[in-house]
């Protein structure tokens, strides 16, 4: 038992690889992760709201998000640009923040933006996870974000 829990927790399994295509143009899509206005509009799970965005954008910059659920309880994320090549790719740390500033553990995020077919092909790759549940929860946490993203790329592409 204990050789199948490890091979289940193997470090590509522990990787969350999501791909969508937005009906809006790739410049669109890239400034909707890199300006704080942007992300504050679309950022989070199904009924948050971004209550803070600080953006550094460049390689060794910082970037801190605070957002609250609907229960009122306070979430931050925080983590370091490592790459930044718009309107492209887009690598950053990403770890969330207790109230008394201790980081949880950081995991490495690559997002891609394509070109496709007038439409715009982001992935978005995330590692390495503690363990699959927690794998698993972004899952669900990515697929409520991206959902809220493509409502506000398809209002603010037709402005």
């Amino acid at each position: 038992m204990a050789l199948e829990n490890r091979l289940a927790e193997e470090p590509s399994e522990r990787t969350l690889v999501i791909t969508r295509i937005f009906d809006a143009p790739r410049s669109l899509v890239f400034n909707a992760w890199t300006e704080p206005a942007h992300r504050m509009r679309w950022w989070g799970l199904k009924g948050f709201t971004v209550t803070s965005c600080e953006m550094d954008l460049r390689p060794g910059g910082a970037w801190r998000l605070s957002m609250r659920s609907p229960e009122g309880r306070e979430d931050r994320q925080v983590g370091i640009f490592r790459e930044i090549v718009p309107p492209e790719r887009l690598v950053f740390t990403y770890a969330f923040e207790d109230a008394a500033g201790n980081l949880g553990h950081e995991t490495l995020v690559t997002v891609t933006f394509a070109e496709h077919e007038g439409k715009t092909k982001l992935t978005v790759n995330q590692a390495v996870f503690e363990t699959l549940a927690v794998r698993n929860d972004h899952v669900r946490g990515w697929g409520e974000a991206l959902d809220r993203l493509a409502e506000y790329a398809a209002t603010a592409s037709k402005n």
